[in-house]
Formats: structure tokens, C-alpha cells, sequence
């Protein structure tokens, strides 16, 4: 990775798929296969995904990507990753931060997600944006039986989530490009 590569979060394309695959691939245990991002995109209604692009041009690569599936009025995280050359830069707080902006924009009531009982880094991100712990699924990651924590926001258009929505973009606003 390189400093000072401007790194921009925008809708999840179709050419997006290969590089998203790629960050799933390197991201996690059990990866979905590129075409279940494929079928996404082009035959669930209910989902949105995003992307994090650094560089611009040919150099264009993704190094983050998130999701959520809106149902009813619960927008629900279905996946979230960032390249492990890119992480601890703040492209995961971007991604959050347009995640929270598009539930926001879904009418979504509050924002829900499961995380590894073991994986703190992203509890920590998680917990930074107002959400908590509402319960456990026991053995719920298929590759090694690690439990879930199911974690949940207030409701976003509560007071709190908004200021906590106000902090984090004037945090990203004054930072350098990731």
C-alpha cells in the first residue's frame, strides 16, 4: 500500500466482483464464491454493497467492500472486509460511516450484524459506531464453530446515532486521504 492514495467508497459494480472476491478471499476462513456477489447485485432487491477504491484510472483497485440486506426495517450486514494491506487505515470507519449514511437513506430503524465472539479489532469498529451486544449464536461459523456476537445500533435516528454519524464524518473529513 501506498500513503496518500486517495481512497473513495462508491456503489458496488459488477467489474467490482473480482476485486471484492480477492479481499474475500484473503479476509476470511470460508469465502463466498464471486458468483454469490454476482447474484447479489443482479437478483436480490433487498441488498446494497458498497466499496472502498484506492487510486484511480488502470491503478484502481478495491481494498474494502461492505453490505447489507434492508429487510423491513432493520438494515442488516451481511459482509465487510478490508484488504490486510489496507487495514488499520481507516477504510473500515469509511465504510461504516456509508453504511450508517445508506441505512439512514433505506429508512432503516437500527443497524444489525454478526461478528466473532474472538474477532475484537472489528468489535472495536463496531462498538466506536453505537453498537452493543444483544446476544450470542453459539457455534455459529461453520469453518470452526467459533460463536457469533449479535451486535445491534440504537435506533439511528435517535439523537445518539446521529451525533455519533456527525463525529465520525468530521473524523474522516479531517484526516488525509487513507
Amino acid at each position: 500500500m501506498a500513503l496518500g492514495i486517495a481512497v473513495t467508497i462508491d456503489v458496488m459494480r459488477m467489474a467490482d466482483v473480482p476485486g471484492v472476491h480477492e479481499v474475500e478471499r484473503l479476509s476470511f476462513a470460508t469465502p463466498w464464491p464471486a458468483h454469490a456477489f454476482e447474484q447479489e447485485l443482479t437478483g436480490n432487491r433487498l441488498a446494497r454493497y458498497v466499496v472502498a477504491r484506492a487510486g484511480s484510472g488502470p491503478m484502481e483497485r478495491v481494498v474494502g467492500f461492505a453490505g447489507v440486506w434492508l429487510m423491513v426495517d432493520e438494515a442488516h450486514i451481511t459482509t465487510f472486509g478490508v484488504h490486510p494491506d489496507w487495514r488499520r487505515q481507516g477504510i473500515g470507519r469509511r465504510l461504516m460511516v456509508r453504511l450508517l449514511e445508506l441505512a439512514g437513506d433505506l429508512r432503516a430503524r437500527r443497524m444489525t450484524l454478526e461478528v466473532r465472539a474472538g474477532n475484537l479489532a472489528a468489535q472495536a469498529l463496531y462498538h466506536g459506531f453505537g453498537f452493543e451486544v444483544a446476544g450470542r449464536r453459539p457455534r455459529y461459523y461453520t469453518d470452526d464453530g467459533e460463536d457469533a456476537l449479535v451486535m445491534t445500533t440504537p435506533p439511528i435516528a435517535d439523537k445518539g446515532m446521529r451525533d455519533v454519524l456527525r463525529r465520525e464524518r468530521e473524523r474522516l473529513d479531517g484526516e488525509a486521504p487513507a
